[in-house]
């Protein structure tokens, strides 16, 4: 009798990778592919989703049971009532300056709505750009849509940025009278079952029919649902960005700080700038993994860097005017990385200092997920300088939302 397949697809900054795994939550297939165009384009993410269907065995498409999505949280994207996109969406790093008395009108008392990285602050920007006669979804929401050629769900986590309130279970009610409401989505539970693939693609990918979709989540909380994350444990995804987040009791409303809920856990977290996004800008993967051998983590740089992949802090500190600090360079290209790495970890250590600081304790230890997890220097580097011991984890996002998947009801 053939197994049954559950699908977790993880659309990241710079590609999209699927995770497959069976009955007992064993890998059976992952792959990934780079996007064609650039990240800001939704025709990116559709067009790795594809490759990533063309290329699935055969067996596996015919036996997938049920699939979920998880995406980059706060990259916020227009389409017209159709779902198509109109224009380019704003990816989770830029922030939207220029609406700061509506946003402060509508946000009283929820400081982390009122960062200009906030989805909300995106949606505006969006309305004033195209109207009020368009939908606005986040990344891994717009995708599920169109896997079921309908628009009209969005998962909770997802849209914390855009205002929906977890405990409430609700939009703001300064929301309610406003022309723009129209636009947001009809939000439905993570790991809940919204709907059938849609027939015609099912058709063209040699897909189960029947393959069900999932409410999916947020890339750092597919992370930590991969990693198995504990109360005393915290989490760093070290991604495009660096994610920090850990369990807590009750959810904490500060700029920057974002709230989840994830297998009846209250999770809080936040979200930098910084990552390995920056260190790609210098070197190849290949000359880090060389130059990496070269670097000595025992000794400290004198070189003191603020390496934020542009323009712009959101957390540890929210500054939208922050200039990163990425000189003076110097001629041994290790030493350059050694002092990015540094960098980087000091940023991390801020992240935990701040989640101590509002939850009242550090981790005992931190679980790493994300392709700068597998960097052993990197790894020392960090323990120097955080203080705290770290592990990696060699689960990927898109196997966290594959478990999703299968678990989902």
């Amino acid at each position: 009798m053939p197994d049954n397949f559950y699908g977790g697809l993880d659309f990241g900054t710079s590609g999209a990778r699927i995770s497959i795994i069976n009955l007992h939550k064993k890998l059976v297939y992952s792959n990934s592919v780079p996007y064609l165009y650039s990240f800001k384009n939704p025709n990116s993410w559709i067009n790795s989703c594809e490759n990533l269907l063309v290329n699935l065995p055969i067996e596996v498409k015919i036996n997938l049971k049920k699939l979920a999505i998880s995406g980059t949280s706060g990259t916020l994207t227009a389409s017209n009532l159709q779902g198509e996109p109109i224009g380019e969406a704003i990816p989770y790093n830029q922030a939207c300056n220029g609406d700061e008395i509506l946003l402060e009108s509508l946000t009283s008392g929820e400081d982390h709505l009122r960062t200009p990285y906030s989805s909300l602050a995106k949606a505006l920007k969006l309305i004033d750009k195209y109207g009020t006669n368009i939908i606005l979804r986040h990344q891994s929401d717009w995708i599920t849509g169109w896997f079921l050629k309908d628009w009209t769900h969005g998962e909770e986590g997802n849209n914390l940025k855009l205002g929906w309130d977890l405990k409430k279970e609700s939009w703001p009610n300064s929301y309610i009278d406003t022309s723009w409401q129209k636009c947001l989505p009809q939000i439905i539970k993570s790991g809940k079952i919204i709907g059938q693939v849609n027939f015609d693609l099912a058709e063209r990918f040699k897909l189960n029919k029947k393959l069900l979709l999932i409410s999916g989540t947020t890339d750092s909380n597919a992370s930590l649902i991969a990693a198995g994350l504990r109360k005393e444990d915290g989490l760093t995804v070290l991604g495009t960005t660096i994610v920090v987040k850990k369990v807590i009791d009750k959810p904490i409303k500060k700029q920057g700080i974002t709230n989840h809920r994830v297998n009846g856990d209250w999770i809080c977290g936040g979200a930098s700038n910084a990552g390995c996004g920056i260190l790609s800008q210098f070197f190849s993967d290949l000359e880090i993994k060389e130059l990496s051998r070269q670097i000595n983590p025992s000794q400290k740089t004198s070189l003191n860097l603020l390496p934020l992949n542009s323009k712009g802090e959101r957390f540890p500190i929210n500054n939208s005017n922050l200039e990163p600090i990425l000189g003076p360079r110097p001629v041994s290209d290790s030493l350059y990385l050694h002092a990015l790495f540094e960098g980087l970890a000091k940023i991390e250590l801020k992240g935990w200092e701040k989640l101590g600081e509002l939850t009242g304790s550090l981790p005992k230890k931190i679980i790493t997920i994300g392709g700068g997890s597998k960097n052993p220097q990197w790894r020392k580097i960090r323990e120097e300088i955080i203080s705290i011991p770290i592990v990696s984890c060699k689960k990927t996002t898109s196997f966290g939302t594959a478990l999703l998947a299968i678990n989902s009801k």
